[in-house]
């Protein structure tokens, strides 16, 4: 099998000293061409949240998030999907992973009352 094999340049930030992010995820903006966001979750304690700030993030106000952990099994996702359709919750994106006999999952919700109404939900569910 041939490969081509090349040096790469990536660019980076320091984004919050000392903190143990869980989630970090970028995508572009297709609204904004040439231009892309970066999600990080959690910056919590003083410290995380004044490195983060210098490094030009802030909380959103435009997406509201619900966290969900716990033992991974096959179907749990449709499980989570299905509750939330079922309730008329319409989220505007997904993260996901599993590790071992675990997942985490992150939401992304259009307003504040969506992520209660979520979190409600998916505790009836669990």
């Amino acid at each position: 099998m041939a490969l081509k094999v090349t040096k790469a340049e990536v660019w980076s930030t320091m984004l919050a000293a000392g903190a143990d992010l869980e989630l970090v995820f970028a995508r572009r903006t297709p609204e904004q061409p040439g231009s892309g966001i970066l999600f990080v979750s959690p910056v919590k304690g003083a410290k995380a949240t004044r490195a983060a700030q210098e490094a030009g993030l802030a909380k959103t106000d435009t997406i509201h998030w619900v966290r969900i952990e716990g033992g991974d099994k096959p179907g749990l996702g449709a499980k989570i999907a299905r509750a939330l359709g079922n309730a008329a919750i319409s989220f505007r994106g997904l993260s996901a992973i599993a590790m071992g006999a675990k997942f985490v999952t992150y939401i992304a919700l259009d307003s504040a009352d969506d992520a209660a109404r979520a979190v409600a939900v998916l505790k009836k569910a669990a």
